[in-house]
């Protein structure tokens, strides 16, 4: 397994920040490695969806575990890539710290090309956080 850690310092309280991160189906909009979303079953704080994402157009498969204004936890069950990406919102006086953990690797033959997309998950999530902390900055 791969791990890639990335985080930035949001100028804003993690009310706010939750309120964007918690809205999957924008995922998109600010994770370029994602093409698009499909919620496919909700119960509670757990979703199941299907994301295709930008290498070579694959389908994954998705159970996500939402714990409010604190964790999500995005567990991939099927597809080229196994494992987790968690974020998690911790509070730093009137502002918030947007982590993301990546703990992954690429699944079957696609396993030895892990490690060169580790440069490029880093990147896309690094551009993540400042397009999300972007976002909420200009709403202030």
């Amino acid at each position: 397994m791969t791990v890639i850690e990335a985080a930035i310092t949001i100028n804003s309280s993690v009310d706010k920040v939750w309120e964007l991160v918690a809205d999957l189906d924008n995922e998109p909009k600010f994770w370029k490695g994602t093409k698009s979303v499909r919620t496919t079953s909700k119960e509670g704080n757990t979703i199941k969806r299907e994301i295709i994402i930008a290498f070579r157009d694959s389908k994954c498969m998705q159970t996500i575990t939402m714990q409010p204004k604190q964790r999500i936890l995005v567990t991939f069950t099927e597809g080229i890539v196994n494992g987790t990406k968690t974020m998690q919102l911790i509070p730093e006086g009137e502002k918030t710290k947007l982590e993301t953990i990546w703990d992954i690797k690429m699944t079957g033959m696609l396993g030895m090309f892990t490690g060169m997309v580790k440069k490029h998950i880093k990147n896309g999530t690094e551009q993540a956080l400042e397009s999300i902390k972007q976002e909420i900055e200009k709403q202030v």
